[in-house]
Order: structure tokens, then sequence, then C-alpha cells
């Protein structure tokens, strides 16, 4: 071949090629135009599907305070860590290395993540509430896989002094027990949405518009008093280590109002340790959700009953000797004493239990079962606290012969300590139940009136008694007057009663001339020796009334001298056991 026709091969090839490049050249723009205009819409679609994402933004969690403004529960900012699980399968060495920072099975991790991406999931913790510390660690492995995400936890300042009645938060925020989770819709919020952009990693790159600005929860004003709730759950503990008892629980209500001021169990538990939340019941709050016979505390209420019938006056007077009374084959005892004639006050101060008997066997059965039911004895106390209960009490249709008398001193019904605290703080307020309230009150609420305002004061008379010369001696107060009732019961158990188990109780109010705290405290199974209520839950009282009248800024009631050694030194002559 000639060199002029080589050229020519040349240039001929030359230009093929440069036509074909401009035509590859104008398809791809023709195919761009195509895509701009016609296709548009779709791969904009496609990319936000890739790279967009919709993320909540946490609602801040309103705070739980006391009546002081003191806080019970906070909620803090805490790191999450978390990511797409298909991207974070992509390096399974570094989950290892995660979760041995973590402190965390890292097969285990591994496997929640392959689960979560075989379901087609895009979003997977790793971890949650993880302290700052340990989340700089993990992103200093960078791997950009892994993402933080700003949550919130719940803190208790009172740790385990105000566990039962504040209850917990969930790892989501949202309230599991207690007023965390009565109250839980109020405290809450609203959690809101924002997108952002986010790389081929997950990473975000930058935040975008606010779909949903999120929407604080409110903060809830309780009616407790920090400081009396501590000294009550301190002075329960002590009484149920030093007696050896399996628990116990103290409630205090404000009778003029109904607001509870304090309630302590104990056991109890942390709420701050998430280890600590479960297992062998100590996180259930008794005071509202166990009920036991309240023994000799449901004889002022016999008497009230007596009182209302009209049938039997304040004057009157019954033989208690030789100490026992039988119906049918049952025999009812005053534990081998011989207290003759008593009058009313003598039979509650005594503590009669034949004295008392008696009475009740002269009432007609319906109106002592009417008085009972006004004060709420079988009934929810209507606190709306998760999981109260209404106790047991037989309507009198299906009463034995004998029920009416064993009711009469606390054996044939159940209640828990939330309805004897109320029953008694009707009593203090001259016969008018307030509705129990955990928030605080800002206004009076209205009552109900169950007994004539003379019938309650005259009851609150020979409480007053109990205390000062009766079984009620260790609940007395220095500087105020008290009033109250000691009880003390055998432990129902299958087929009848322990012989070696009690319940062992006190309930009053102070101070007499204006009641404004009434109290109950109750010991499960004292087994250090003493079992009486007298001795047993009547210093529990002392020790928390002393404290809740303090606080409270209630004035000291005029006292007898002879009463007093020293300030703040009570002389007991005798301890008598009820």
């Amino acid at each position: 071949m000639s060199a002029s026709q080589k050229s020519s091969s040349w240039s001929h090839r030359r230009g093929l090629v440069m036509l074909c490049f401009f035509g590859m050249g104008v398809a791809l723009i023709a195919r761009a135009g195509y895509l701009q205009v016609f296709d548009r819409d779709f791969y904009l679609d496609e990319g936000r599907a890739r790279q967009l994402r919709t993320v909540e933004i946490p609602a801040n969690r309103g705070d739980l305070l006391d009546r002081h403004g003191d806080a019970l529960a906070i909620s803090t900012p805490i790191p999450s860590l978390w990511g797409v699980p298909s991207k974070l399968l992509e390096t399974p060495e570094d989950m290892l290395a995660v979760a041995t920072i973590l402190g965390i099975d890292g097969e285990k991790l591994n496997q929640r993540i392959k689960n979560a991406a075989d379901r087609g999931r895009e979003f997977v913790y790793i971890d949650r509430h993880v302290l700052p510390e340990l989340v700089d660690k993990v992103m200093a492995l960078q791997n950009p896989a892994v993402a933080v995400q700003r949550e919130y936890r719940r803190y208790y300042p009172s740790s385990s002094a105000a566990a039962h009645v504040i209850g917990f938060t969930g790892i989501d925020d949202r309230g599991r027990e207690g007023l965390e989770m009565a109250y839980d819709g109020w405290l809450a919020g609203e959690p809101g949405l924002r997108r952002v952009v986010r790389d081929r990693t997950g990473q975000e790159i930058t935040g975008m518009d606010i779909i949903k600005p999120s929407v604080p929860g409110k903060d809830l004003h309780l009616s407790i008093d920090r400081q009396l709730q501590y000294f009550a759950h301190r002075a329960l503990q002590e009484a149920v280590t030093s007696n050896k008892a399996e628990s116990g629980s103290v409630v205090v209500m404000d009778t003029q109002t109904g607001e509870i001021m304090a309630m302590v169990n104990y056991p109890t538990f942390n709420p701050n340790d998430t280890s600590d939340r479960s297992g062998g019941g100590r996180q259930r709050n008794r005071s509202l959700t166990d009920v036991f016979e309240p023994g000799s505390t449901m004889k002022p209420f016999t008497i009230a009953a007596a009182l209302d019938s009209g049938e039997i006056p304040l004057e009157h007077i019954e033989y208690t000797s030789p100490g026992r009374y039988t119906i049918g084959k049952y025999e009812i005892s005053d534990d081998g004493k011989d207290h003759g004639w008593l009058d009313l006050r003598g039979i509650v101060t005594k503590s009669s239990n034949v004295g008392i008997s008696k009475i009740a066997r002269r009432l007609e059965e319906e109106q002592m079962w009417s008085v009972f039911d006004s004060f709420g004895f079988g009934r929810p106390p209507g606190s709306e606290f998760p999981g109260e209960v209404p106790g047991f009490f037989n309507h009198p249709s299906v009463w034995n012969h004998t029920e009416q008398a064993t009711i009469s001193y606390g054996y044939g019904i159940s209640v828990s300590v939330m309805q004897l605290v109320r029953a008694y703080a009707a009593l203090a307020n001259d016969g008018v139940m307030m509705p129990p309230s955990f928030l605080a009150l800002d206004t009076q609420p209205a009552g109900q009136r169950i007994i004539d305002t003379s019938i309650a004061r005259d009851v609150r008379s020979m409480l007053e008694s109990v205390v000062k010369s009766g079984t009620g001696k260790r609940a007395q107060v220095p500087g105020y007057r008290v009033a109250g009732k000691t009880g003390t019961s055998h432990l129902s158990q299958s087929g009848g009663y322990s012989e070696d188990s009690y319940v062992s109780l006190f309930a009053g109010f102070a101070p007499v001339s204006n009641p404004r705290l009434a109290a109950v405290v109750v010991i499960h199974d004292p087994k250090a020796g003493e079992h009486f209520g007298g001795v047993v839950a009547a210093p529990v009282f002392a020790d928390v009334m002393s404290h809740g009248l303090r606080l409270g800024g209630e004035e000291p009631d005029d006292i007898d001298e002879r009463s007093v050694q020293a300030p703040g030194v009570l002389i007991v002559k005798e301890h008598d056991k009820s």
C-alpha cells in the first residue's frame, strides 16, 4: 500500500472515531436532558431516600417536684449509640471492639445487628444511655457507621427514700411505675421531627428544616414533703431492721386537705439503678397494693358507729369480766386481763376486745356496716395511684353470727395503709373525709361528711386517752397532744391464723387541739421478740410525727410540765403492750 493510501485510511478511521465520540457526547447530553426533564422527580426522590432522613427530636420529660419545689425526678441528656444495620455488618470486627468498650457481649451485638438487617431495618441501637466518656472512646475508633443520638435519662435525687411513690421510667423515658406512670401523659411531652442529610455511611452532614418541633413535658408539683419523706424512710428502715421484721409501711396525710405528705415502704429499691428494679416484689407499693387485718385500730370506728346509732350514749358502760366472751363456740378474750366495768372511753383506752364486741352486738348489722362503708373500707381510696386495692369487707347480708363482733376489733376485714390513714384523717377532721391527693393543692377540696362533728370529737378525745394513759404511750410527741390507737393482729394463713406471726400497727393524728397530720405505721411480722403495736409501731409514729409537725410549723400545745424531764426527753413510767 502506498503512503498516500495509508494516510487516507488513517484519516478515515480518525474521522470515524471522532464521529463516534461526537455521537456518544450527543447521546449523553440527550440522556442527561431526558433525565433532567422527564425523570427528574423520580431521581430526586431516589436521592432523597438515600440521603435524607427524618429524625425524632426527643422531648424533655417534665420534672416531679415536692410541695416546696425540690426535685424528686429530673431528666438529664445522655448519648446513645446507633447505626444503619447493613453498614454496621460491613465491619463486624469493629463491633467487637465497640462491645468491649461498652462492656457488652460482642457476638450478641453482631447477631442483633444482623437480625435488624435481615428484617430490612435502617436503624438499630448499639447501646442506649451510654456514659459520655465511653462514647468518646467508641467514636475514637473512627468507624463512620457508628452514630451518636441524644436522649434523656431520668434521675431521682431522693433515691430509695421515695422510690415506691415516685416510681421510675423505662429506657424509653416513659413511666413504668408509681406516679411516673400515673401522670405519664402530663410529664412525657411530645417528640418532634426534623430532616437531616446523611452521607453514604449514615453520618449526618448537616441539619435541615424542623418538620415538627418537640413539646417538652410539664412539671408536676406533688404533695410529698421531701424532707418528711426522708425522715419517715429512715425511721421505718430502723424499725424494720431492729425488729427483724419482714416489711413495713408509713403513710402521712394532711387531715384538712387529703394531701399525702409522705409514703414509704421497706424494703425498698434504688430507682437510679436499673438492675435494682425487678425481682422480689420490692417495687410494689405496699401502702396501696397490700392489705392486712387491722386489729384494734378498728375499735374507734365501732365506737363511732355506736354513737351514730343513737342507741348507745357516751356514758354507756359494759361489763367485761372475766375477760372472756363466748359467741357460740367462739371465745373472744382480753388476753388474760379482767377490766371489769368499762365505759366507751375505757374500752378504747384499755383496748378491750370483750367490751367492743359487746358494743358491736348491740348494733344493727346494716347500720354498723353503713358507718364502716362511709369511712371507705371495702372501696378503693380513689388516689389514682396504679394498683390501689379496695380491701375486703363483706356486706352484712353474708355475715355469720360472729363476724360482726370480730370486725369490731379488726378481724374479718382487710384494709390497706392508705385506707386506714384516710379514715383516721376523717376522725381528726371533725368527721369530714377528704379525697386523697398526691398533687400539691392550691385550693381547699370539697370533703364528704361521714359522721357528726360531736361524734368525731368524742372519739378523738378517747384516742387521746390511749396515748396519755393507755396502750399508746410510746406514740407521745413532746410538746404536742397526740391521739391514736395501737393494733396487733395475727397474720392470716391457709386454714386460720399464725400463732407467732403478727402485724403491729399504730394509727393516729396530731396535734389534738387542731389536728393537721394523720399517720399510720404498719410493721409486718416482727421477729426480734416484741410484736405489740404499742411497742413496735408507736415509736415510729412518734418519730415521724415529730418531724412532720416541726416541718409544718405547727405550734406546740400546752402540756403538763410533769411529762417533760428536759427539752426533747420524755418520761415514760410504764410500757403497756397492745
